[in-house]
């Protein structure tokens, strides 16, 4: 591929012996990586279509307040993990301008090719890498911003991955996590007959991917809620942490610090 950098380990990693979740089902850990490449690989190409149709199109509101979270000004550098398609990182570049340095970053490829075609189609030339999130290819205390949206609950490892995204953070520097989280109690029941009746439904018809979209709604409900994915990024070195409940807990932006 032209101007496509590969960079890091893609290779699934992790120990045998060691069970972790793969949605509701119990896996070993090497499993996940590859069972999850698989899910985005299918999905690829329809990626964009069902988060506008299952979020309503909220999905971009959501990923605008991130952006606007991250502080970030003209001449930033910023690092968008699991960036995918390029939504966030697309935002992103509005704010930093030409002087600012941007990476989309994801350790699917499908994914990653679809967002490096759709920067191209949109004049936006940026670095792309394909990179696996719990071993970053890059220096210590490089970005002004580290963020990922959507893509902490797929990693095997969440707080390998967060001690590194606060590993190639400046002193100063910020790490935004958006991520789906736990709605409020009154709506639970409801959000339940959403999320695995008609979000698989919307798969099959859409992406022609039933399976995966069940895999996408279990893997919310086995993510950590919003103060335990607090003490995460605590646990990892951030300090300042907070986070914003969106949309009644059905998203929760996470932002840390490295002071």
């Amino acid at each position: 591929m032209d101007n496509f950098y590969n960079k890091g380990s893609t290779q699934a990693h992790g120990d045998q012996s060691k069970i972790t979740h793969f949605g509701y089902q119990e896996v070993p850990e090497a499993e996940k990586s590859k069972r999850v490449n698989k899910v985005f690989s299918s999905v690829a190409s329809q990626y964009d279509v069902m988060n506008d149709l299952m979020s309503a199109g909220l999905h971009r509101l959501w990923k605008r307040f991130a952006v606007q979270l991250s502080g970030v000004k003209t001449g930033s550098r910023v690092l968008d993990i699991a960036g995918g398609t390029g939504d966030l990182s697309k935002l992103f570049l509005d704010k930093i301008g030409p002087e600012g340095e941007l990476w989309l970053t994801d350790i699917n490829v499908e994914m990653l090719s679809v967002g490096r075609d759709r920067m191209i189609d949109a004049g936006k030339l940026l670095p792309v890498c394909q990179c696996d999130a719990e071993s970053l290819p890059y220096p210590d205390d490089y970005f002004d911003c580290v963020t990922v949206a959507f893509g902490l609950r797929n990693m095997t490892h969440k707080t390998q991955a967060l001690k590194e995204m606060y590993r190639v953070t400046r002193r100063g520097g910020t790490v935004i996590v958006l991520e789906f989280s736990k709605v409020w109690k009154p709506l639970e029941k409801l959000y339940d007959i959403y999320s695995f009746k008609l979000i698989p439904l919307m798969g099959r018809l859409v992406a022609k991917d039933e399976d995966s979209y069940r895999y996408l709604a279990e893997s919310i409900r086995m993510h950590p809620g919003q103060e335990e994915l607090a003490n995460m990024f605590r646990e990892s070195g951030f300090e300042r942490v907070e986070y914003f409940n969106l949309s009644a807990g059905v998203v929760a932006a996470h932002r840390g610090f490295k002071v």
